[in-house]
């Protein structure tokens, strides 16, 4: 028993050595926080435009058929590429000469008829002025003329038009490009105002996207553009703005905006996703640092500055922005180091071990 009394208080003060330990332990412990670091920069702060819509061309043209017929030649099949004044497609000629021969036969009878009165009426009116004929014969003769002129008014429109409806047999480019739509064959019978064939001249490509309203002012004409094509996800493609077109769609808030590449690209097709990121202000030397690295409090914008390995919170002002940085007005000046990403269990003080220091471009 009296060995137990002169042991108990050796244990005890060995398990109070012990708990000791772990309470500094533990404050200590949760006085520390690792962090990821970024390192303030002076660089290139680019602010674009993010905008979606698809590839288009400047220069297509839609051919339609002006008569009615049956395709009698093909001259170019979709795919293939044309120059202008290339005969895409021939209608049969045999119904539309006939009908040419009909009407230049029926003119040629109803001028010969009033080539008859014409002379007749002449006569006529000799006739009448010296006595021979009476004034009724002589009207008559007036009336039929008149007739016969407008029968012979009319054949001739009706001639024209079948001289018309010939000339329009041979539906020709008015484009050089490629051919997108043929689908006409020999043998097809036609109808009147049909579309039959697409060109596309590839050497027009645009890109038209659709712009967001408040986007739309920063906007202007020649300013630079990156292309990315959902089809061609590898490659980027350079283009300028072109044209903003000055209407706002009351549903979507958007605006139609065109962009022309810089050069021609063999891969592109007409109709093809894309996106396009339009540049409308570079900053150069701006202070940078990532958007996720700044909060807010009572208002005003912070960021969690490491200084001399501790946590301190600093009040910045703030500039322009892009997608990935904020520009730093006051507050921090070039190497600084601050927090990537701040969490609400930080405080003031705090020991802040960095995991990794990164800098403006990515790299740790």
């Amino acid at each position: 028993m009296q060995t137990l009394q002169k042991i108990l208080p050796k244990y005890t003060v060995v398990l109070g050595l012990i708990f000791l330990v772990t309470i500094v332990y533990l404050v200590t412990r949760a006085n520390i926080v690792v962090v990821e670091a970024f390192q303030v920069k002076k660089m290139e702060l680019v602010q674009a435009i993010y905008a979606t819509g698809y590839v288009d061309a400047g220069a297509m043209s839609d051919l339609r058929s002006e008569i009615s017929g049956t395709v009698g030649y093909v001259g170019a099949s979709d795919g293939e590429r044309v120059d202008k004044g290339s005969t895409i497609l021939v209608f049969d000629d045999r119904k539309l000469q006939l009908a040419v021969e009909e009407a230049r036969a029926a003119y040629a009878e109803q001028k010969a008829e009033a080539d008859d009165l014409e002379a007749r009426l002449a006569r006529n009116r000799k006739l009448f002025q010296a006595g021979a004929i009476p004034v009724q014969d002589l009207d008559a003769t007036e009336k039929g003329y008149v007739k016969a002129k407008k029968l012979l008014r009319q054949r001739e429109l009706q001639l024209k038009s079948r001289l018309d409806e010939a000339g329009k047999r041979t539906v020709s480019a008015p484009i050089a490009g490629v051919l997108t739509r043929q689908d006409a064959r020999v043998g097809d019978y036609i109808v009147s105002n049909t579309l039959v064939a697409r060109i596309i001249d590839t050497n027009s490509y645009t890109v038209k996207v659709e712009v967001d309203e408040l986007d739309v002012p920063r906007l202007k004409k020649g300013q630079k553009a990156t292309v990315a094509l959902d089809a061609l996800p590898e490659k980027r493609f350079s283009a300028v703005v072109s044209r903003v077109v000055p209407q706002t769609d009351r549903i979507t808030k958007t605006s139609k905006v065109y962009l022309d590449f810089d050069k021609k690209f063999e891969e592109l097709q007409v109709g093809m996703t894309a996106t396009a990121n339009i540049v409308y202000n570079v900053r150069q030397g701006a202070l940078l640092v990532p958007k996720g690295s700044v909060f807010e409090e009572m208002r005003r914008k912070h960021v969690w500055k490491i200084s001399k390995g501790h946590l301190e919170k600093r009040k910045i002002e703030t500039g322009a922005d892009d997608s990935r940085f904020v520009e730093v007005l006051e507050g921090l000046v070039e190497g600084d180091s601050v927090v990537v990403r701040p969490e609400e269990r930080f405080r003031e003080g705090m020991e802040a071990r960095v995991n990794g220091e990164k800098r403006v471009n990515g790299e740790s």
